[in-house]
């Protein structure tokens, strides 16, 4: 698969899906884990949503959703202090991250002694994704260097075209430079780059009726 560069656009199509990746609140500057400026990521994220709505192409989000004694906080010996706890403020979306209601959500990490950085693992992810038809992925949210890569990753290995939504990602890089290597690793394994500008939403031809279905 070729790389796109800036100047590529690429027009949606069915069988294109947008899937956002974990953008809730403990997870925003004000959060329990904040990731540096993800908040910055709900703009961008607002308007492809737009993109993808307007046509009729679906939405998947994933969340966090872990019990109080999930594996991955401090507590229980993991890395990260306690977040995205199922049915609390931290865990839910952005009051100003526009989900439609048609949106399809995803809960990982709901099993108090399994880590679940990827959308895919431990979920009906792939399922809906067939079953819908979706065949490209389009993947933005945060962070980078977890959830986003691991995600990332696993749809390339199950078989789905994937472009990162390189102007809708932030990483925490608690070590410097690691949002940096996932995005190169992402890449290198067949993900494609792309920011908003590339993206067009005005299907040609007989395409038309076939999105807006």
């Amino acid at each position: 698969m070729s790389a796109a560069t800036k100047n590529d656009v690429v027009r949606l199509r069915p069988g294109d899906a947008l899937l956002i990746v974990d953008v809730q609140n403990d997870f925003l500057p004000e959060g329990a884990l904040p990731v540096p400026d993800g908040d910055r990521v709900i703009g961008p994220l607002n308007r492809y949503i737009e993109r993808f709505t307007e046509v009729g192409l679906p939405v998947f989000a994933t969340r966090d959703w872990h019990p109080p004694d999930h594996c991955s906080f401090q507590a229980q010996g993991g890395p990260w202090p306690p977040h995205c706890v199922a049915g609390t403020t931290g865990a839910q979306f952005p009051s100003d991250l526009k989900l439609p209601s048609t949106a399809t959500i995803v809960s990982k990490g709901t099993r108090p002694d399994e880590e679940a950085y990827s959308g895919f693992k431990g979920t009906s992810l792939e399922h809906l994704l067939r079953e819908a038809g979706v065949d490209r992925l389009f993947v933005g949210g945060l962070a980078t260097d977890y959830c986003v890569r691991n995600t990332v990753l696993d749809a390339l290995e199950r078989g789905f075209d994937v472009f990162l939504l390189v102007d809708a990602v932030r990483a925490v890089d608690v070590r410097p430079g690691d949002g940096q290597r996932a995005v190169r690793e992402m890449l290198e394994r067949g993900a494609r780059p792309l920011d908003l500008h590339q993206l067009d939403a005005s299907p040609r031809g007989d395409d038309t009726s076939s999105l807006r279905k």
